[in-house]
């Protein structure tokens, strides 16, 4: 009996050491290497879990949030790698997670990159899904898989492309419009005229990168006549607020 209890005491303990490696595992550290935010000391930790607030790392992305908070439209224009869709984004989930909007509509252009996909397999949603998949990666970044998955087939987020917005009113939502430098100025015009009762749409982009013409793209002519609204507010990043690899702001300054 003494062997037994001995045993089964030996198995608890040994459980429980497991459970406390296995919970401080989940908080995953990167030690060393280049970070983004200005506030962290070069070799410090930085903690890689889903967070639940964002911060902004310059004082572009600190006037960006500002105006997303206290604007209906916003218009944010800057380089890649300002956080302009991550931001926009991680908004529209806050707002939707403290009740503020009902639903996340998010949508982009499906225009290629300079190159030709060809026709591609499935139903409508897998060939749409190559030119989503930014969105989705940002998403992920900011829910779990299982919880994205289930807000998705509740209707919560909704992810379309811009040939599928026309005709609608989106009230009580959170939109954001991304890669609106792929959009016609009608195109842009139609999107911004989706905007419903209680709703915020964030339209980002860099007119500098478009895969259109140049003549075609209609995001700069809209961000400046939208600019003279009092209402409207219009946030123009710079190479300073990329908080990517360092190397993306110098490449962009040579390019």
């Amino acid at each position: 009996m003494a062997k037994r209890a001995l045993k089964r005491q030996t198995t608890r303990s040994e459980a429980a050491e497991g459970r406390q490696q296995r919970g401080r595992r989940t908080l995953q550290v990167v030690a060393g290497g280049w970070d983004p935010a200005n506030d962290i000391a070069p070799g410090a930790e930085r903690e890689q879990t889903y967070l639940k607030t964002i911060k902004a790392k310059s004082k572009g992305q600190e006037t960006l949030l500002r105006a997303i908070d206290d604007h209906h439209l916003v218009v944010a224009l800057g380089p890649a790698g300002t956080g302009k869709t991550y931001l926009a984004i991680s908004k529209a989930v806050e707002a939707l997670e403290a009740g503020r909007v009902g639903r996340i509509v998010l949508s982009r252009p499906a225009v290629e990159a300079g190159e030709s996909l060809g026709f591609l397999p499935g139903a409508m949603e897998d060939k749409l899904a190559p030119y989503l998949r930014p969105l989705y990666d940002a998403l992920s970044d900011r829910l779990s898989p299982k919880r994205l998955k289930a807000m998705m087939a509740e209707g919560l987020i909704e992810i379309a492309p811009v040939g599928f917005m026309r005709g609608r009113t989106l009230n009580n939502a959170f939109v954001v419009i991304d890669e609106a430098q792929n959009c016609t100025f009608g195109q842009i015009k139609m999107l911004l005229t989706r905007l419903g009762w209680h709703s915020t749409m964030v339209v980002t982009g860099d007119p500098a990168q478009t895969d259109l013409l140049p003549e075609l793209s209609g995001l700069a002519e809209a961000a400046a006549k939208l600019e003279a609204l009092k209402d409207v507010a219009v946030v123009r990043l710079a190479d300073k607020d990329i908080v990517r690899h360092p190397l993306v702001a110098s490449m962009l300054t040579v390019l």
